[in-house]
């Protein structure tokens, strides 16, 4: 089903560029909606639909639909919502796009299985019930990604060569990420969703460099993709030590967006936060990669200027290790710790802080919370 002509694809690799570029000069525009478990599938197409989607998304090209995946189990903002996945899928084949062109994937990490997690986060009801299927990334062929741009530092944690997933070359991508804060990034949505499709298993090496990757990464898209969207579920967000362990909020707000840096930063302003001391989005914006000063973008749809959920970005146990090893006062032991066959211990911390201590505990009451909530019971519903 899926036909690649690596000698079509670099032919017009200076011709795409150049198309990409002029999107990021008139794209810096995120639509914003408020909604709530009984409109949201149709809130999701106003939308889209609000954000121009289809002057992102190329017509000629088939669309990965990458879906985001923090956690195999499910927590409320922990990954991407079924009703955002449907509600994205209902509207893409209802403005005439084809079952066959659409391509929902999602990858693996150390403490992840993407099979487990479209199961117990109520995708592939949806999937099934659109008929499409969901493509596990490890399952499918890598190759090695020479990108023109210079990159900051992902060319040197992988000198060996940069894998990416053959199937995304030459396709448009289109992000599902949710409104929370992440202890390694601050914030994390459109563009950390990347971090999550572009790289292998073993992208855990770029935690120590985080900012400086998600840059390359948004680089690297602007050469992978023929279009890039962003889709974001702000109906629960989450607070606090995330991507996993956070506090999770009703908000009712979805947000779209042609510009991933534009979406970043209008959800890290909802949240409280100064987009632009963010510095994977300073970078960005710096480089002319999107538009993350929220005075230069155009927001359509809801009135956010008065909106402050007050989050606070914080580590969680496993993060704060993390980080003490990789640039703390574990620095000497990195290597034999994270970057050789020893480095089972640190999954296996996680799955057993993570699954067996903290979600039974803590995530249990908030889920129990969560589950009398009007979108508990929608979650309930799929």
């Amino acid at each position: 089903m899926f036909d690649f002509n690596p000698c079509h694809k670099y032919n017009l690799h200076s011709v795409k560029l150049t198309r990409l570029k002029e999107n990021i000069m008139s794209r810096s525009k995120v639509a914003v909606l408020k909604t709530s478990p009984s409109s949201v599938l149709e809130d999701y197409g106003k939308l889209m639909r609000l954000a121009d989607y289809k002057k992102h998304l190329s017509p000629d090209s088939d669309t990965v639909i990458k879906l985001n995946l923090s956690w195999t189990k499910y927590f409320p903002a922990c990954s991407s919502q079924p009703w955002q996945l449907e509600g994205v899928v209902k509207t893409l084949l209802e403005d005439g796009c084809r079952k066959e062109s659409l391509w929902p994937v999602e990858n693996k990490t150390v403490v992840t299985n993407p099979v487990k997690g479209a199961v117990n986060n109520k995708w592939m009801p949806v999937l099934n019930r659109y008929g499409l299927g969901f493509t596990p990334l490890p399952d499918v062929e890598w190759v090695v990604f020479k990108p023109k741009a210079k990159l900051l530092m992902l060319d040197k944690i992988f000198p060996e060569g940069i894998e990416v997933p053959k199937m995304f070359l030459g396709k448009n991508v289109l992000h599902l990420p949710t409104v929370k804060t992440h202890g390694h990034s601050t914030t994390t949505g459109a563009i950390k969703n990347s971090f999550g499709g572009l790289l292998k298993e073993v992208r855990h090496y770029c935690h120590k460099y985080m900012h400086e990757v998600l840059v390359d990464l948004m680089l690297l898209q602007r050469e992978i993709h023929e279009g890039i969207f962003a889709v974001m579920d702000g109906t629960v967000a989450g607070d606090g030590a995330g991507p996993r362990t956070m506090i999770p909020y009703v908000k009712d707000y979805i947000l779209a967006s042609g510009d991933s840096v534009a979406i970043d930063a209008v959800a890290a302003k909802m949240m409280g936060m100064d987009p632009m001391s963010i510095p994977y989005l300073r970078m960005c914006h710096d480089r002319k990669l999107g538009c993350a000063n929220p005075g230069e973008i155009e927001i359509v749809g809801e009135d956010i200027s008065n909106v402050n959920f007050g989050f606070e970005a914080k580590k969680s146990f496993v993060i704060w290790g993390d980080q003490m090893i990789r640039k703390g006062f574990l620095r000497p032991f990195e290597k034999i710790l994270l970057h050789s066959p020893l480095m089972v211990w640190a999954p296996f911390a996680s799955n057993v802080y993570h699954d067996f201590f903290w979600y039974p505990t803590v995530g249990g009451n908030r889920i129990k919370a969560f589950a009398r909530t009007g979108w508990g019971k929608l979650f309930e519903k799929y």
